[in-house]
């Protein structure tokens, strides 16, 4: 096993309900080091940017629209097979299918707010953790 790094946002639905700190506790007990963390509001750009893989499905505007309507919480992750925990730790992507030991099944509500997002694969979670925190940030 490797050691990796992934990023981990909490998104707009779990900020705005107050459920921050129950997602970064169960990161915490789950043994991922957060090596970054910030909270931002992300704009139109920044949110078309990152899912730019999306662009011509159905669902983008939607998604860039949910994603910029409050703030999220940022973070990089690390562990031993960082990328593939913490996707286990979340759930599944609809969070009314997610069990209740999952960040989704506690703080999602469906398959578009979901309360949280990570990367899918070591080439995914380099670029998306530079998109969001620069070298002076990813310690």
């Amino acid at each position: 096993m490797a050691i990796e790094r992934t990023l981990a946002i909490i998104k707009p639905d779990a900020v705005a309900s107050g459920s921050a700190g129950g997602v970064i506790t169960m990161i915490e007990e789950a043994g991922f080091n957060i090596v970054a963390m910030k909270k931002a509001q992300l704009t139109a750009a920044q949110a078309e940017g990152f899912y730019h893989v999306h662009s011509a499905r159905p669902f983008f505007r939607d998604l860039v629209d949910f994603m910029t309507s409050g703030p999220v919480v940022l973070m990089i992750l690390e562990a031993e097979d960082a990328i593939s925990r913490w996707r286990e730790l979340m759930g599944p992507t609809d969070a009314a299918k997610a069990g209740p030991d999952t960040v989704r099944g506690r703080f999602g509500t469906n398959i578009e707010r979901n309360a949280s997002h990570g990367s899918d694969a070591p080439e995914t979670a380099a670029f998306e953790t530079a998109w969001f925190f620069n070298c002076f940030e990813r310690v």
